[in-house]
């Protein structure tokens, strides 16, 4: 089974306005509500691709309803951690441009972190789980440090979509996927990467901690998978783009439903940046449908 963790799960509230008077009454013209975080995204699009996983996390108050709700609505597994607190609101007001007013989120104690832990330690050697996004200010910075390092002994497959101060850690324990984009690995490096060149010669460097696969995505430029000794580039397919939100999400889980299905390393690859782009060119994340429409047009190349 893929688990999904998601430490700090949103209510996204999207306003949709004519136009924005700072200091006035605006009125919104279209308004919508969805389950944010970027776990949740690979849970989402998993379930997309016809690949169950369970949602983890914490989740309280009616925000935190609403998002199990949700999901569970869309037949995805959810098993978060009830905490006192509600869970945040993330309201996005969209009019000229985009402005975005993120809540904090609940507090989270240590009675919720062991509960939380005791769900981790139940996973086996045929379970991954994915470590995605920020950690709650009301948690200690090593969580996902001390999540992976018990995966570890389990030999649980640990995937790792975050900033550099939470990878950095967990490199060390071997984690069987981790996703920067190349300004993320610029960043682990302390060096501006914009090319593929510059990508394979930072991304052998994380390879050489003993992580198992590293795929760094690169926007236009197409995407780099490093695994075992070979390097694959994807080309990345014709489309507009409408939104980058939630596209790394989306190769992550296209990536894993592949391997979920017994595919290749490189068919899965392909699967991921489908879903990738598929999620970029779309206003939300992506429908089977486009997916499909653009795994043909991807070419998984050695390099």
């Amino acid at each position: 089974m893929i688990y999904t963790l998601t430490l700090n799960p949103s209510v996204d509230y999207i306003m949709e306005l004519a136009s924005f008077q700072k200091g006035g009454l605006n009125r919104s013209r279209e308004e919508s509500a969805f389950p944010g975080g970027k776990g949740i995204n690979v849970s989402r699009v998993l379930h997309v691709l016809n690949v169950d996983s369970v949602a983890l996390g914490f989740a309280g108050g009616f925000t935190g309803e609403y998002i199990k709700q949700f999901l569970n609505k869309e037949a995805i597994q959810t098993n978060f951690v009830e905490v006192d607190e509600a869970s945040r609101i993330n309201v996005k007001v969209k009019a000229e441009d985009e402005t975005e007013i993120n809540g904090s989120g609940p507090s989270i104690h240590e009675e919720h972190i062991g509960r939380l832990l005791d769900q981790i330690t139940s996973l086996t050697a045929d379970d991954m789980i994915v470590l995605a996004g920020s950690i709650p200010g009301s948690v200690r910075k090593t969580f996902y440090q001390e999540i992976a390092a018990q995966c570890q002994k389990q030999g649980t497959k640990v995937i790792i979509d975050a900033e550099k101060n939470l990878i950095q850690p967990v490199l060390a324990l071997k984690p069987f996927l981790i996703k920067p984009n190349h300004h993320e690995l610029g960043e682990m490096f302390d060096r501006e990467i914009d090319t593929v060149e510059e990508a394979v010669h930072y991304g052998k460097k994380l390879k050489d901690y003993g992580v198992e696969n590293v795929m760094v995505s690169m926007a236009e430029k197409g995407a780099l998978l490093l695994t075992g000794e070979k390097v694959l580039y994807s080309s990345v397919p014709d489309g507009e783009l409408k939104s980058s939100v939630g596209a790394g999400d989306s190769t992550v889980a296209g990536f894993l439903a592949g391997l979920s299905r017994g595919w290749s390393v490189e068919k899965s690859f392909r699967l991921g940046t489908s879903a990738g782009s598929a999620t970029a060119y779309s206003i939300g994340l992506c429908s089977s449908e486009k997916v499909e429409s653009l795994f043909e047009e991807i070419q998984i190349m050695k390099i």
